[in-house]
């Protein structure tokens, strides 16, 4: 097991190169850069500058052909000190490698528009991703698998009927929909105001008890979580419930009955640890996605501060050190992830040998 980990560890390396390679790639072919972005807001703005362009009207003078640079274009030595200060002085490679090796020191650079360090800003918006990701996923997983089970159980019968229909329909509603439908009922849009609208926490939360912050974040967090979970329970319901059919047909089930075993006891003894194993291997792509850039929409209707903002912001406004810090390191927790998916497969069932497959 331990070679295995060590080549999945080193296997880490070039893909998450690939990865870098291919976003810093595309990256060049988008228009709209952080200069050109700096041009376009300050051509026109009169006499910004004046000093830099040697026109000597003074603010609010006559327009004398000197004094407003927005007509004239800005000066090429403002421009060139731009490229200078973005790094966009040097060859295209010349920029990767220095990306790369600041990033293999963990040196994730500073944002060209906050003026604070990405790993500064990253740590400042996580608390309200994890909170989505964390709970979204475990909900999602409390709720669906007992579900699932019991569907498989019961399959066929019209409980089976009607809860596929529900989470069906729960399935078909995106989840900025399901956020506003709960935000006109819940969140005093047209009905009740039971919930709060935005923010994690209340603006009296360091003055309250322990508990009172407990309880303060957990209504906080009441709807977005909802809003986040709603589609991730059709997948996982009848992802369980199709794992735990395949598996009851099987002649191990069979030949368990026949032995005099209870039906929770082969179900839960026997069947359990070999239908979770595709259900855990969809753990990983739920809690990144969630955790990482499914919550957007959702952040943005409950005006929370999160990863999904941050990116999205990022890349509008073109800055590069948060698009690709976080893009590095987003995509290395995803791969680390996906090991750890691996171990908890040989955890839930020791039969599983991976050394095998090399």
């Amino acid at each position: 097991m331990g070679a295995y980990i060590l080549r999945r560890l080193l296997l880490v390396i070039p893909t998450l190169i690939g990865i870098m390679i291919i976003n810093f790639a595309l990256i060049q072919f988008v228009p709209g850069g952080p200069i050109e972005q700096i041009i376009a807001q300050l051509e026109g703005q009169g006499d910004v500058f004046e000093g830099i362009s040697g026109g000597g009207s003074e603010i609010g003078g006559a327009n004398d052909g000197n004094g407003y640079v927005g007509g004239q274009g800005l000066p090429p030595e403002f421009i060139a000190e731009l490229e200078r200060e973005f790094g966009f002085d040097k060859p295209p490679l010349e920029r990767f490698l220095n990306m790369m090796w600041n990033y293999v020191r963990l040196d994730f650079g500073e944002s060209w528009f906050r003026k604070i360090s990405v790993f500064g800003l990253v740590m400042e918006k996580m608390p309200v991703s994890i909170t989505l990701g964390l709970w979204s996923t475990l909900i999602a997983y409390m709720v669906s698998i007992p579900l699932g089970i019991k569907k498989a159980v019961r399959d066929g019968t019209p409980f089976d009927t009607w809860t596929s229909g529900a989470i069906i329909v729960g399935y078909a509603i995106p989840g900025f929909l399901f956020a506003i439908l709960l935000i006109v009922v819940f969140a005093g849009g047209s009905y009740w105001r039971l919930f709060p609208l935005r923010g994690l926490t209340s603006a009296n939360f360091e003055d309250l008890s322990l508990i009172g912050k407990v309880l303060d974040y957990l209504w906080h967090i009441t709807l977005p979580v909802l809003a986040s979970t709603i589609s991730a329970f059709a997948t996982l319901t009848l992802l369980t419930k199709n794992s735990f059919l395949d598996e009851i047909k099987k002649q191990y089930v069979i030949t368990a009955k026949a032995k005099g075993l209870s039906e929770k006891a082969v179900l839960y003894g026997h069947v359990f640890r070999n239908a979770m194993l595709i259900v855990i291997s969809g753990f990983p792509a739920l809690f990144i996605g969630v955790f990482f850039g499914g919550s957007l929409i959702i952040e943005t209707l409950f005006s929370l501060d999160g990863l999904g903002r941050l990116g999205f912001e990022a890349a509008v406004a073109r800055d590069y050190p948060v698009v690709f810090g976080t893009l590095f390191a987003f995509s290395l927790i995803g791969l680390v992830v996906g090991i750890l998916t691996d171990l908890t497969y040989v955890f839930i069932d020791p039969r599983i040998d991976f050394e095998a497959r090399g």
